[in-house]
């Protein structure tokens, strides 16, 4: 994928309302997609849709966890902190900045200490 398409891609993945709520309610906490579909207002398939357009961009990640009752579901974290738009002559940039995974802080920090 080229970066103009890139851009274009991850813009109209930021003006998408559920795709924003799912961004803002999994920078809190990590949610299924049951959970996101009660949020977002949508069926759990448009909220799929949403988490994989999500994931190809590195903005969402996920995990699986098991209920009480041994069954195992996945549960989305947002990766997205900050987006910054600049507009020059040469056309529109996107910057993002994700946030640091733990095991990502740990590894830095094991590093910094040798």
């Amino acid at each position: 994928m080229d970066a103009d398409s890139d851009v274009e891609a991850i813009a109209t993945l930021l003006a998408d309302d559920c795709a924003r709520t799912i961004l803002e309610a999994t920078a809190a906490q990590p949610l299924s997609a049951d959970e996101l579909s009660d949020r977002c207002g949508v069926s759990t398939p448009t909220v799929y849709r949403r988490l994989e357009d999500l994931r190809v961009h590195d903005l969402v990640t996920e995990q699986t966890r098991a209920d009480a009752d041994g069954h195992h579901y996945k549960v989305y974290t947002a990766t997205l902190d900050r987006v910054v738009v600049d507009l020059s002559a040469d056309g529109l940039t996107i910057r993002l900045s994700r946030r640091d995974r733990m095991a990502d802080r740990f590894t830095q920090f094991v590093e910094d200490l040798r």
